[in-house]
């Protein structure tokens, strides 16, 4: 066709961050993230879930309309997104914004200011998500923004990055730097930052953000780009096997000839975001892009409705939907407009609905009933679709296209017609009818991905922006890549593995498993002091999510791709059952030892505790399931060999001291030659302790055996599956108290399920016990066993144990308050420790009666918060208000921590510039920002001129195995602390050894400068480099940390949707080290408390295999389930002579504050079943007992049933039968 030879090209041109790329050719599957991050030096874009969920890889995409001469911007999942897809479009990234070579954004500086970041590998996204919406808000015609400011709205801002995750801050701080940019936000609103201070005025404070300038901004399609584009700019067929039709017949016809050509597998494809729900594994053999269709790819709007095309985005068919008619207005059938866009826009997120098409939302409906939000709002308006099927073209009713069997490859959805109701019933005033439409969405995110269940001066740095991980490093020449083959079978005999439909999978290199460890090796995959776990299985499997082997391939896809086609050969006879419970565990004596140094003690005498009782509860039980880490940076390790039989491996790990033996003794080859760097982690919450030795350990294994560079990035599902997670737990309780509430003992039976291997489990009966002691129990007495049990092996999750036993005890509380009619709150107060039982319960590790900051930081929080003024508020709501409960909690914590032995070493090159290494690891936590603090603070000691201006001039560098030794675990909240101890000794051998220099130099000059005393030291000998080896003495090791928190919520009966209305916190700190990290630190627990005992369900099916696969189905916090007021006070309580400068811990006590949020629910909830009974009653009367327990998490559909699922009908009867 002449036409064609006119508009097709033959290579592949596109822009990203203003830099031509033109491809020949390329592999159609290819997503624009996978490009960006192998080919490109642009690695900003992260891979987090590869579903289009939790916005680490968003991306601008700018098209150019040469005819009307303007470009369309709009964020992209760059994880679906196909790289032929973005043909003549340009893409910016983070990189493009700013970086540190040519200056950062204001983006990026307010995001450092306002300590957005943590880990920082979901910030790139969340800056290129905000970055969008600046964009498009500046092509509207509102009116100029004051100076600094943007046309953006508050509420824009928020929804701009509502669809991006992050599970280290809490999000109030990215909300605060994104709203620091809309013309409407309000300065005196926003938090803590290292702009301003508090007290500054209004205009200072403005003055002060790095000023952004709106008519400045960055141009996002590049002239030369433009010069290219013609009016059409379509790919060689041929050489891409991707094809553009720009009409319905040469679809058609293009069908006709695929299906003439047996055995061909063709893709539709429009936006592709489809693959982010179902997961493909065909290999398609051509890709037919159909969005150049004007037919599928118009909106046309007249009296009788609205026609949509089938690949007309969901963005766009709002934007149409929301557009008044010109010519006449309905006032009705606009509103049904209206109130569909209004649905649509809660469904996925921004940078997904802005490629996804409404065409295909409903094909995934019919094909393979995809639970669609489109479908059921369109079928409730009674829309119809056009759809061909070969030559036959037919409209039918959308129900009827719903029921029919799923459409065949010949068949195609070319639009759908939503009626103007008004125009079609003549609904009028004249004719005295009424138009009544609403629509409904009840989910775990209210926004987002979330499939429905009814229908001083702060340290900023920038460099965060742009921080390297292990997966950004570039790949070595000849490198391979990793995927594991994992069992599905909780106990079997592994007969063979092999792969179907062909026995050697694409780009296939090996598959490595226990044979192929080295004489002289062990099969070992981690390590802890008890004991140790296979790297694989070998003839038998004993967990489903077990390592049987590791498929190596030629690029991650293949790799990917090979494990999925793996078929493995079980063999399940003459095998006992597996043991899947941990009832099944103590029938079988299946337990783990628990070392008798670090099992809790007793306290006081159970019986005679329980004989002081009043009344008693007997056995009642809780069960607590598990949490998965949902650490945005999955499991990665990179492994090259090096000479002298030497291995490299670059691993995202918490302990690459522990690391390092494990990869030794799994290659058989002196520890010497083994070196583990660690640069950063991008997030770990223990979850890279000891689950990330295998990985890097498998890595190792390869390139050992193949001489060749081996790396992994485990997909989310993989991840998810081998994780194990939090622990388990079953727990029996028999409680006695006196009848004010004064509980006199507490007797307890927990079983702890800690799945196959040992790991870190041994240790949970003394974190339980240690945060359950938080309250004066009289007499605590217990059994505790932990279960070895044919599941996965549970590990180490932020807060591990503490975040259960904290919430027995508020279980028991609320339990007694239940049973003796009181306010829980009355029964926390009263059973809260005196100093004294306090030293009772936590013999060694209560320190100075002055230092139990609890008593007033309870009284103090009651005041901050106006408990008593709010209580009496929710009651007065919950009167008045049959559909919507309140409730509102206070709940305390003690938690212990214990300090470890941590080394450190400073050295002072010569121009003055500070080197620190330290054994801790950088995970979001702030350690290094504390490091570097304290290294400037403690050589400033020396009090030369400059020396009190160090901190620039301090680099803290990568965790280096061979270099600093005896590194340990970076867990446990207190190696901020050992390491800027240990930096600290450090700094004070460095001082003594620079002072007599500095005393000889100050006789023969006024002045000393830094820079030139330590060129002096350098032109004298002295050693600038000094090592130190923290070891916490024993008496002080350990120490107590005490906070408090309010939460009030908000519960709807009818959807059993819990909206957090306020949270407000009171932390000791101590004196903090550095209180935007300890409030970052509080803020983002506490959110991911939330998750634990809200959200988070981390389901298996009866094998014990995890069924939840990623952001569709595993639901942490976003931005829109916090709670809409956050309030935190770090308490500064003084001196503390035996901690770290006074400093205390910040990084896991807050997250077992998130109770108050559960136990908030239950009081919400516990009116909503009080009005229930009153229904059911003829006098109304509540005499019932109301008594229920709450499951962990508190998911809608349990708020739901707990509220009643047939409250609608009580109350109906109630009402009639009242009348």
């Amino acid at each position: 066709m002449a036409v064609e030879i006119e508009t097709t090209r033959k290579s592949l041109v596109f822009a990203v961050n203003g830099e031509r790329f033109e491809l020949s050719s390329v592999d159609p599957s290819t997503t624009v993230l996978e490009f960006l991050r192998s080919q490109t030096r642009f690695k900003s874009v992260k891979l987090g879930c590869g579903e289009g969920g939790c916005g680490a890889c968003v991306v601008l995409l700018s098209k150019y309309d040469p005819v009307l001469d303007q470009v369309e911007d709009f964020t992209a999942s760059s994880c679906l997104t196909l790289l032929c897809s973005v043909n003549g479009c340009s893409i910016t990234t983070s990189e493009g914004l700013g970086n540190s070579k040519d200056g950062f954004h204001p983006i990026h500086q307010r995001f450092t200011g306002f300590h957005a970041s943590q880990c920082g590998f979901c910030t790139p996204g969340m800056c290129v998500s905000l970055f969008g919406a600046l964009v498009n808000a500046e092509k509207t015609n509102r009116p100029e923004p004051s100076p600094g400011f943007s046309k953006l709205t508050v509420s824009e801002a928020e929804k701009a990055i509502s669809g991006n995750l992050c599970r280290c801050t809490g999000y109030r701080s990215i909300a605060d730097a994104c709203k620091s940019f809309a013309a409407d936000a309000d300065i005196e609103d926003l938090g803590l930052n290292s702009f301003w201070r508090n007290g500054d005025s209004k205009e200072v404070k403005i003055n002060r953000l790095p000023f952004y300038n709106h008519n400045k901004e960055i141009s996002t399609f590049p002239e030369f780009l433009k010069k290219e584009i013609r009016s059409s700019m379509l790919l060689d067929s041929k050489r891409f096997s991707w094809y553009n039709p720009v009409s319905v017949e040469e679809l058609q016809s293009l069908l006709e000839s695929i299906e003439a050509d047996n055995g061909s597998l063709i893709k539709l494809v429009s936006g592709n975001t489809g693959m982010g729900y179902y997961k493909e594994l065909d290999r398609y053999d051509r890709y037919i892009d159909i969005r150049y269709i004007p037919k599928l790819s118009s909106i046309r709007k007249d009296s009788a409705g609205i026609e949509i095309g089938a690949t007309v985005t969901i963005t766009k068919a709002i934007e149409a939907l929301r557009k008044e008619n010109k010519c006449e207005v309905h006032s009705k059938g606009e509103m049904v407009f209206k109130k569909i866009a209004n649905h649509m826009e809660k469904i996925a997120s921004g940078f997904v609905r802005n490629t996804a098409s409404v065409g295909g939302n409903l094909v995934m409906a019919q094909r393979k009933h995809f639970p669609s939000d489109i479908a059921t709002i369109l079928l409730a308006v009674g829309s119809m679709v056009d759809i061909m099927n070969g030559p036959r073209r037919e409209k039918i009713m959308l129900e009827e296209f719903l029921e029919r069997p799923p459409l065949d490859s010949n068949s195609v959805l070319l639009n759908v017609k939503i009626p103007n109701w008004e125009s079609i019933k003549n609904i009028s005033c004249e004719t005295n009818t009424m138009l009544l439409f609403e629509t409904y969405r009840a989910a775990p995110r209210p926004l987002g991905n979330a499939l429905p269940y009814l229908n001083a001066a702060f340290l900023a740095e920038l460099s965060r922006c742009e921080a390297i991980y292990v997966d950004d490093i570039p790949s070595p020449a000849n490198c391979l890549y990793g995927s594991f083959i994992y069992s599905t079978e909780p106990l079997a005999l592994v007969k063979g593995i092999k792969f179907q439909p062909k026995p050697y999978p694409d780009g296939l290199a090996a598959v490595i498993t226990y044979n192929d460890i080295p004489t002289g090796g062990e099969n070992i995959g981690s390590k802890t002091i008890f004991g140790t776990e296979p790297l694989f299985a070998e003839e038998l499997t004993e967990c489903a999510g077990q390592r049987l082997a590791f498929v190596v391939a030629d690029t991650q896809k293949h790799a990917d791709m090979a494990i999925k086609f793996a078929v493995v050969d079980y063999d399940v006879e003459n095998l006992e059952p597996p043991i899947l419970s941990v009832e099944e565990a103590v029938k079988k004596s299946s337990l783990f030892e628990v070392p008798s140094f670090i099992y809790p003690k007793q306290v006081g005498d159970i019986l005679e505790g329980m004989a002081e009782a009043d009344q008693k509860i007997v056995s009642a039980e809780i069960k607590l399931g598990s949490q998965y880490y949902f650490y945005m940076e999955t499991q990665t390790a990179l492994a090259v060999p090096d000479e002298d039989n030497c291995m490299v491996v670059y691993s995202s790990s918490q302990v690459p001291e522990w690391t390092h033996i494990v990869i030794a003794r799994c290659l058989g080859i002196p520890h010497h030659n083994v070196r583990v760097i660690t640069r950063r982690v991008g997030g770990g919450f223990g979850g890279k302790s000891v689950k990330a030795m295998p990985v890097a350990t498998a890595c190792a294994l390869a390139a050992h055996k193949l001489r060749r560079p081996v790396r992994i990035y485990l997909d989310r599902k993989t991840d998810m599956i081998m994780a194990g997670g939090r622990h388990p737990m079953k727990i029996t309780y028999s409680v006695g108290f006196k009848s004010n509430g004064k509980i006199t003992a507490l007797q307890l039976e927990i079983l702890i399920d800690a799945g196959l291997s040992a790991d870190i489990s041994p240790v949970m009966p003394h974190n339980v016990l240690g945060a359950l002691k938080k309250y004066d129990w009289g007499a605590l007495s217990f059994d505790i066993k932990v279960c070895k049990t044919n599941h996965s092996s549970k590990s180490a999750m932020r807060a591990p144990g503490e975040v259960q036993g904290s919430f027995i005890a508020e279980a028991v509380i609320e339990h007694v308050a239940s049973v003796l009619s009181m306010e829980v709150d009355s029964v926390r107060s009263i059973n809260l420790h005196t100093y004294n039982s306090l030293s009772l319960f936590y013999e060694g590790g209560a320190d100075e009666p002055f230092e139990y900051t609890l008593p007033s930081i309870w009284d103090s929080l009651a005041m901050s918060s106006s408990l008593c003024h709010r209580t009496e508020m929710v009651k007065e709501f919950n009167r008045n208000n049959k559909w919507r409960k309140r409730g509102i909690s206070r709940i305390p914590i003690v938690h212990e921590v214990m300090l470890r032995p941590t080394p450190g070493k400073v050295s002072i090159l010569n121009d003055g510039s500070i080197v620190v290494e330290v054994g801790g690891i950088e995970l979001g936590q702030g350690l290094w920002t504390k490091v570097k603090q304290m290294a400037a603070f403690a050589l400033s000691s020396i009090k030369c001129d400059g020396a009190g201006d160090l901190l620039d001039k301090v680099r803290v560098i990568q965790s280096d195995t061979l270099s600093l030794i005896q590194g340990g675990f970076t867990a446990g909240s207190t190696t901020s602390e050992s390491s800027c101890e240990a930096v600290r000794l450090c700094c004070d051998i460095l001082v003594e050894r620079l002072r007599p220099l500095r005393e000889r130099l100050q006789e023969q000059m006024d002045s000393i400068q830094w820079e030139m005393l330590i060129d002096q030291a350098h032109l004298q000998a002295v050693n600038l480099s000094a090592s130190s080896y923290f070891v916490p003495d024993l008496t002080s090791m350990r120490y107590l940390n005490y906070g408090a928190a309010v939460s009030e919520v908000e519960v709807n009966l009818l959807t059993g949707e819990t909206t957090i209305l306020q949270t407000d916190i009171i932390y000791d700190c101590g004196q903090s080290l550095n209180p935007a990290v300890d409030l970052g630190q509080i803020e983002g627990a506490f959110v991911q408390g939330i998750g634990f005992f809200m959200l988070e369900e981390y389901l298996t099916n009866s094998n014990g295999l995890v069924v939840v696969e990623g952001t569709w189905t595993y639901k942490i916090p976003t931005l829109d389930t916090i709670p809409k007021q956050f309030n935190v006070q770090v308490l500064n309580s003084g001196h503390h002579k035996n901690r770290v400068l006074s400093s205390k811990a910040s990084g896991e006590p807050p997250l077992v504050l998130a109770a108050s949020v559960h136990c908030a629910t239950r009081a919400a909830i516990k009116e909503a079943r009080k009005q229930l009974l009153s229904w059911s009653s003829q006098d109304g009367s509540t005499t019932t007992s109301t008594a229920f327990q709450l499951e962990v998490p508190a998911t809608m559909p349990v708020v739901k049933e707990l509220c009643g699922l047939e409250s609608v009908e009580r109350y109906l009867e109630w009402s009639m039968g009242t009348k």
